[in-house]
């Protein structure tokens, strides 16, 4: 299991636990957070939108062409923006750190 905590929109942390090769949009489902994911992780909008901490983002691959195209689309976008969806959970990422942004469009 990998350890994954997420920032709520109201500054709440939980620490969930996910199986290695689900997303971090699964997770987010698997225990109820509120992620909208509305294209069931097809990569297709942005409200599987989620901020990884600084200290996380560099262990990730980067964003491809595809997503940094649809996190344009996203309510509060930065530089370590992320689709849940496109996040797999492997071991390396165990401890990681994730913000839910306070508000979509």
């Amino acid at each position: 299991m990998v350890a994954v905590t997420f920032i709520l929109q109201d500054g709440a942390r939980r620490s969930l636990f996910g199986q290695p090769g689900k997303t971090l949009l699964e997770v987010a489902w698997d225990n109820q957070l509120t992620v909208e994911g509305t294209c069931g992780g097809a990569m297709a909008c942005s409200t599987c939108h989620m901020i990884i901490d600084p200290e996380w983002i560099e262990k990730l691959d980067p964003p491809g062409e595809e997503e940094d195209a649809i996190l344009d689309l996203a309510w509060d976008a930065g530089s370590s923006s992320r689709l849940g969806c496109q996040i797999k959970l492997v071991d390396a990422l165990d401890g990681m750190i994730v913000r839910l942004p306070k508000k979509g469009r």
